[in-house]
């Protein structure tokens, strides 16, 4: 197995042909170094690895077979410069390193305690990527409703892919890190967003703790793929004080066919009514939120009362009870009688106007006498016939009721 020492020569050892005074072409090392999948154990010599690394920034180190802190304690030790570091896809048991301000541990399974053990070496900790990691509960510290925070600087985390079921979890997550603005829990077999749980206030007194109450300052929240099916967890969404970016897609909820993509997004906006961006795109304007506000009305206005949620009522008191909208079809008729003349043969025949021209025209060599191909067709409007005069109908493909051909309209046949 080699060292990354060892790794990085064989990657940046080669001779480059560009003349760079003062540097030989084997110290030219990127300040970006990525040495993914270089099965790496250990860090080599220290002196030519702070001879080479000294610039690096970003360093990524995934996939490796890096199962020692101590050996990645030597890595980063050599790196002064080090802001970033991903280290996906290593075996690692405990962390010992203080300037981080990003940290990728996707797929490491590394235990609740070294997390904990890691975030109090981290006082500069912006963004922290657990995805993947197997986690169906939170075990950072023991749980202090009013407790100190331990870590404040926190503003990113990725949950992705883990089996945690109870948002009470996630809170704990909220809890640890109170300044958390951007919260990832997508393809999380999330259930519900109700919380089951009370602390206690005094001896006398015993509170229920709400959904939102940990993340007071969340503005950014995925929750594709998610188990959430019912309305009343959306309704939850609409209660945290700072969201204003939500992600949730691909969860039960949507799975009825009770609703068009289009109304579900009605639906989603009415109830969130803090919510600028919803599912990725533009923000949402106030015409489309005026919009959907008022066909959240119209959905529940023919709902039995007991089935119509508060913010259905907070709507009304803002939009006024709205009239339901008229059902009208403005499809054209299917089937129309079109009089047909071919030189001096007239005959009245029903017409399916979702036919095209060209379809028509192969319906018609019979009457005609001659095959398609030699046929051209012109088309008149009966409150037309005077002024306009008739059109010839030249695109096969077109469909005959975009003509808007009716009973009693005329279609002549001519040959080529």
């Amino acid at each position: 197995m080699p060292s990354l020492l060892e790794a990085l020569e064989q990657k940046y050892g080669i001779s480059i042909s560009i003349f760079v005074p003062c540097k030989s072409p084997r110290a030219l090392v990127p300040s970006l170094l990525v040495l993914n999948d270089c099965d790496i154990t250990t860090a080599g010599e220290k002196e030519a690895l702070v001879a080479k690394c000294s610039g690096v920034e970003e360093l990524d180190l995934a996939k490796n077979k890096l199962n020692e802190w101590p050996e990645v304690f030597c890595i980063l030790q050599q790196m002064p410069r080090l802001k970033f570091v991903n280290l996906s896809f290593n075996e690692l048991s405990m962390p010992i390193w203080e300037q981080l301000r990003n940290l990728v541990l996707n797929s490491t399974y590394v235990k609740w305690e070294s997390v904990q053990e890691m975030i109090d070496h981290l006082p500069h900790l912006e963004e922290l990527h657990l995805s993947l990691n197997d986690y169906n509960h939170v075990h950072l510290w023991k749980f202090e409703y009013q407790g100190k925070h331990r870590h404040s600087h926190l503003r990113k985390l990725h949950f992705t892919g883990n089996p945690v079921m109870d948002w009470w979890e996630v809170c704990k997550l909220g809890y640890a890190f109170p300044n958390l603005e951007s919260l990832v829990l997508a393809n999380c077999p999330i259930k519900s967003l109700n919380v089951d749980k009370k602390y206690q206030r005094s001896e006398s007194e015993c509170e229920s703790i709400s959904p939102h109450d940990a993340f007071r300052k969340l503005k950014i929240l995925n929750m594709n793929s998610t188990n959430l099916a019912a309305w009343e967890d959306i309704e939850r969404l609409s209660l945290f004080p700072a969201l204003n970016c939500v992600r949730i897609q691909g969860c039960p909820l949507w799975e009825s066919n009770e609703y068009t993509e289009h109304e579900r997004r009605q639906l989603l906006i009415a109830r969130l009514p803090n919510v600028e961006t919803l599912n990725g795109g533009g923000k949402i304007g106030h015409d489309e939120r005026e919009d959907a506000e008022r066909a959240f009305i119209r959905y529940y206005m023919d709902k039995p009362e007991c089935e119509r949620p508060e913010r259905y009522f907070e709507l009304v008191s803002i939009h006024g009870k709205l009239d339901p909208l008229v059902n009208i079809d403005l499809r054209p008729e299917k089937r129309v009688k079109v009089l047909f003349t071919c030189g001096t043969n007239s005959e009245i025949r029903p017409v399916d106007v979702y036919r095209t021209v060209s379809d028509l025209k192969i319906k018609l060599e019979a009457f005609a006498g001659f095959s398609a191909s030699k046929m051209r067709l012109y088309y008149v409007d009966q409150d037309f016939r005077d002024t306009a005069g008739p059109e010839e109908m030249k695109y096969p493909h077109k469909q005959l009721y975009s003509y808007n051909i009716s009973s009693g309209d005329e279609i002549i046949i001519d040959y080529k």
